[in-house]
C-alpha cells in the first residue's frame, strides 16, 4: 500500500471525533485508507445486500452492538442510519467510534448536515498526489514552495506525460493496469451507479454528451449557456447536470479572486477535471505522443497543477482557498494562493522552456496589488529549480 497523507489528519480525528467522515470519488483508496488507519475496527459493506437488510431492518440495534469500532463502507446506501447514529452517539460519543465512507459527495454531506453535524470531522480523498505516487513528503498546505526549491527533488519515472496521461487512480498504479482500459470501465460504473444514484437522469447518453462537451473546455471559464445549447438541454439542467459532476469529485470550478483590484474583473468560474487521465480518456487522448503534440495539453497540465495544491489542501483537512485572477483586457494569473494575511500567485506553463513572458502575470500581480517583493511562483513541465529574481521556477513534480 502506499501510504497516504490523510492518514495522519485521522489519526487525529479519532482522538477528538465519535464520527469520522471519509468521502472521495469511487476507487481513490477510501476503503484501504480507513482499513489500514483503524485495523481493530470492524469492517461492514453497506452495498453488501446481507448486511444492508440488517441494517434497515433493526437499525438503532444494529448500531449499539458495534461498540468496538467500526467501519460502514458506503453508507449512502443506507441512508436512514444517519438519524440513528445521531441517538447513538448522544449517548456514546467515544471518540474514533464510526468511521464513515461514501463515494457521493452529495448524498453523504446532505446527510451529515441533517443529523451529524458538529459530531463527526468531515474528510475528502482524492486520488494519489504527485508526492504520495512517488512516495515522498509534501510541501504541504499553504505549500511551502521553497522548501521544494531549497532541495531539488530527483526528475521520477515516468516522464511528465506518461503521468498525465495515467492519472492518478491507486488501482492503476497498484496493479500495473494499462490506464485507458481502466479508466473506460471506471467511467462506465460512474455513469452507472454513481449517476443514477444522485439523480434520476433518463437518457445516460445525453449526459455523457455533457461530460465530453465539458472535457473539451477544461480549463476554460464556464459558459452554461453553451454547455446547454450544444447538448440540447435546458440552463436548468446544464447547472444540474454540472453541479452532479462536482458532487462526484469529478470536476472542480475555481472562482475568480474576490478582491476587487479592477471592477471589470472576470466573474465567471474556470471548469477544472480533477484527474488528468480521466480527463485525456474523455479527450480520446490514447498515448504520450498524442498528447505531447495534442491542443489540449496546456490544459491538461494546468489542470493538473490546480488539483494537486487541491490535494495538499484536502490532504491536510484544510478548504482549499485557490483562485485566478482575470480582467476583461486579457491580463491573468493562473492561480492564487490565498493565505490570508498575503496571496501567492502562481503561472502554470506546459512547456520545457522558460520564456521571459512566462513571468508577465507574475509581474502584473505584484504592481496591482502593490507589492513588488511578493514572491511568485512559476510551476512548468520542464526539470529546472531556479529562482529569478522574486521568482521561483519549480518543475512538474518539485512542487
Amino acid at each position: 500500500m502506499i501510504p497516504r497523507t490523510l492518514a495522519r489528519k485521522l489519526e487525529e480525528d479519532r482522538l477528538h471525533y465519535p464520527i469520522i467522515s471519509v468521502t472521495g470519488p469511487r476507487q481513490s483508496g477510501k476503503t484501504t485508507l480507513v482499513k489500514a488507519t483503524f485495523p481493530n475496527h470492524e469492517y461492514l459493506l453497506l452495498e453488501d445486500p446481507d448486511i444492508r437488510e440488517a441494517a434497515l431492518s433493526d437499525p438503532r440495534g444494529f448500531l449499539r452492538q458495534r461498540r468496538g469500532g467500526v467501519i460502514l463502507d458506503e453508507l449512502q446506501h443506507v441512508p436512514e442510519l444517519f438519524s440513528y447514529l445521531q441517538g447513538v452517539v448522544d449517548d456514546d460519543d467515544t471518540p474514533g467510534r464510526f468511521v464513515l465512507t461514501g463515494s457521493s459527495n452529495f448524498l453523504l454531506m446532505e446527510k451529515i448536515a441533517q443529523s451529524l453535524a458538529g459530531r463527526t470531522a468531515v474528510r475528502h480523498l482524492l486520488p494519489f498526489s504527485i508526492p504520495e505516487l512517488h512516495r515522498r513528503e509534501s510541501t504541504g498546505y499553504p505549500p511551502k514552495l521553497e522548501v521544494a526549491h531549497n532541495s531539488p527533488i530527483q526528475a521520477p519515472i515516468p516522464s511528465m506525460l506518461e503521468t498525465l496521461l495515467a492519472g492518478f487512480y491507486p488501482r492503476i498504479h497498484d496493479r500495473k493496469i494499462p490506464p485507458q482500459d481502466w479508466l473506460a470501465n471506471h467511467y462506465q460504473t460512474y455513469l452507472q451507479r454513481d449517476v443514477r444514484q444522485i439523480v434520476n437522469i433518463g437518457n445516460l447518453e445525453t449526459f455523457r454528451r455533457f461530460v465530453m462537451f465539458c472535457a473539451a473546455r477544461s480549463g476554460q471559464q464556464v459558459n452554461y449557456s453553451n454547455l446547454a445549447m450544444l447538448t440540447g438541454i435546458s440552463l436548468p439542467t446544464a447547472k444540474a447536470w454540472l453541479s452532479i459532476l462536482q458532487a462526484s469529485f469529478v470536476v472542480m470550478l475555481l472562482p475568480p479572486y474576490h478582491k476587487n483590484y479592477n471592477k471589470r474583473i472576470v466573474k465567471s468560474p474556470k471548469l477544472y477535471f480533477l484527474d488528468s487521465g480521466l480527463l485525456c480518456y474523455l479527450l480520446r487522448i490514447r498515448s504520450p505522443e498524442e498528447l505531447e503534440f495534442h491542443s489540449a495539453l496546456g490544459a491538461v497540465f494546468e489542470g493538473y497543477v490546480v488539483s494537486e495544491f487541491v490535494k495538499r489542501a484536502l490532504n491536510q483537512g484544510m478548504d482549499h482557498d485557490l483562485y485566478y485572477w482575470r480582467d476583461s483586457n486579457g491580463r491573468e494569473v493562473d492561480l492564487i494562493i490565498d493565505h490570508g494575511a498575503a496571496q501567492a500567485p502562481v503561472e502554470i506553463k506546459a512547456g520545457q522552456t522558460v520564456r521571459t513572458d512566462a513571468f508577465k502575470g507574475l509581474e502584473y500581480w505584484r504592481s496591482l496589488v502593490k507589492n513588488p517583493q511578493l514572491p511568485g511562483f512559476l510551476v512548468h513541465g520542464g526539470d529546472r529549480f531556479e529562482a529569478v529574481g522574486r521568482n521561483d521556477i519549480l518543475p512538474w513534480y518539485g512542487f
